[in-house]
Parts: structure tokens; sequence; C-alpha cells
């Protein structure tokens, strides 16, 4: 039998009790199912026991990460019979080692929700890289709660997607709302110019828009900038051009790349700075269904390197 798990993390204080009460108190989730709640964390939220029992919950608590193992997850599989599990993590624990445990046979990890307080989330950016890069770069879904006026999702959007592109970002408002999901900021660069010029230090701004809106660039003609990452496998007239994010530490980059056609590769050699100029068309990947950008280039000419070549987002 599957037994579904689902793994909740953020920092003390994030929200993720309060998610995990109203998603156990939700009509569709709940239908008479024995769920297991593995509590890493105790905050001011707490959990009442009649509550847990009327959503036919069993809790267990567990202190430390080295109390977490697979002879632990056997014992619980034993004495809950469960048929689902939700784990409230410790989000300052190291959740690359929990997703390399064993679990026990049938237990199948079906959905990562990080939850973060978007009002210090600018603060832990800047100052604790690691352990954010740790918490959302398996997300499948980021809830930003306490958004208000003043919130910039822009810096939210760009450092999430740098870390990890198939998130799911969700802004909730101080009553639990769900606000609009991106301003209307305008853009450093006038997207209706004949030709679109990306300065070198908006590169991260154009990359991270044009992958969420994709159709917005169709048919534009850009001059960018970047390195000549790699030769594409098949096509000698394609490569990959772009940048490296600097998402945590130099051992976290994340490539910013966009593929370009219709080249002379003979003119340049692999990580070359180059200028590229050219047509975007949008296309559909059909691995991950999703569409993305091309360049079809006009010209590509080899210039000079920058001092600094990774792309920022704090």
């Amino acid at each position: 039998m599957t037994v579904p798990v689902y793994f909740f993390t953020g920092f003390l204080e994030s929200g993720k009790t309060t998610l995990i009460k109203d998603t156990l108190a939700s009509p569709d989730f709940t239908e008479n199912e024995k769920s297991l709640l593995i509590c890493c964390e105790e905050g001011l939220e707490e959990y009442n026991e009649k509550e847990l029992k009327k959503w036919n919950t069993e809790i267990f608590y567990v202190d430390n990460f080295e109390d977490l193992s697979y002879e632990l997850f056997i014992e619980l599989n034993k004495k809950y019979r469960p048929d689902r599990i939700l784990i409230e993590f410790n989000g300052t624990w190291d959740t690359k080692a929990f997703m390399e445990m064993e679990m026990p046979i049938g237990w199948l990890t079906v959905q990562i929700v990080s939850c973060v307080d978007a009002s210090t989330f600018m603060i832990y950016a800047q100052n604790m890289k690691q352990m954010i890069f740790n918490q959302l770069v398996y997300s499948d879904l980021i809830i930003f709660n306490r958004c208000d006026e003043n919130t910039d999702k822009r810096f939210i959007r760009n450092n999430v997607k740098a870390i990890n592109h198939n998130a799911q970002i969700i802004y909730e408002s101080l009553d639990g709302s769900v606000t609009d999901q991106l301003s209307s900021d305008e853009l450093p660069f006038d997207i209706n110019a004949d030709e679109i010029h990306i300065e070198d230090d908006d590169y991260g701004l154009f990359y991270m828009d044009a992958l969420d809106n994709p159709d917005k660039y169709n048919n534009k003609v850009i001059e960018v900038k970047g390195i000549a990452i790699s030769a594409v496998q098949g096509d000698k007239n394609a490569m990959v051009m772009g940048r490296y994010a600097m998402v945590c530490c130099a051992e976290d980059l994340s490539l910013c790349g966009i593929l370009v056609r219709n080249v002379d590769r003979s003119k340049f050699n692999q990580n070359d700075w180059i200028t590229v100029k050219g047509v975007v068309h949008v296309i559909l990947n059909t691995e991950y269904n999703q569409y993305f950008i091309v360049l079809d280039a006009q010209e590509v000419n080899v210039t000079t390197p920058l001092e600094d070549a990774y792309v920022y987002f704090s």
C-alpha cells in the first residue's frame, strides 16, 4: 500500500503549524484517512489533541535530528499504521540529509512545501543563504505569508527561481488571503522597443521574467551578453549561452542559460564572452511541458569578459 508523505519545512514561526492544521481540517484533504503527524519543532502555535482526534490524526514528536532514522520510521509504521504521513520539519536541520534517508517500503513523498515569512526573507536571503537554499531547493510549493504593500515580490521571485526553477510561489497577505502573484513594476528596459538591449546588471531580471512570461518576448529583437557555455548535441549550429547565478555559494551556482540557434561556433570558443543579437521565439519543451525562449542569432561577437561574471539576486 502506498503511504503518501507530505513534507513541510520553514523556520520557526513561519506558518508551518497553521498550514498543517488548515490542511487537516480541509474536507478536500481528509476523508476518514488515518494520518500520522511527525512534529520536529514546537513553536507558539500548538496542536490541540481534541482537534487532532477529530481529524483522525496521531502525533509523534522528534526533538533531535539524530533521532530520525529508517528504524524509527519502521517502528512508527508498525505502531500507527497510517494511511498518510505529514512531517513538520525543523527549518534549521539539514533537509538534504533527510531527503537521502531510507524510507519504509510504500512511503512516497508526494509534496514538499516551504513556508516563509515574507517580512524577514530579505534578511535571511542576505545573511543565511545556505539555510535558505537547503529549505527551498527541494520544494514543490513555497508559500510566502505575511505579505503587505512593502513586500518586494520581484526580489522574492528572482531569488527563489534561481534556487528552484520549478517551484510554485504563492503570496499570502496578513489576513491569509492570496495576494497578486507579482506586481506590475516596470522593467529596466523598454519591452516595446524595436531592439531591446539587456544591460549587464539586468541579465538576471531579464532571464527570470522571460522564464515566467516567455510570450512577452516572442518575436522581439534583443541583444544580450553572456558566456558561450556549451554546444548542443545533434545541432552544430546551436549552443547554450548565459551566466551563472550565485544562489548560495560557489558550490551552488545555477545556470541562467538561453538556447541560441543559427550560430557559427567556429568564430568563438567555449567559455568565451559573447554578445548575441537576435530574434526571440517561444518553443515548447516536451520533457517538462513548459514553454521557454530561444534566440535565433543575427549577430554573434566575442566581447570583453565582465569583472564579476555572476548574477546576484540579493
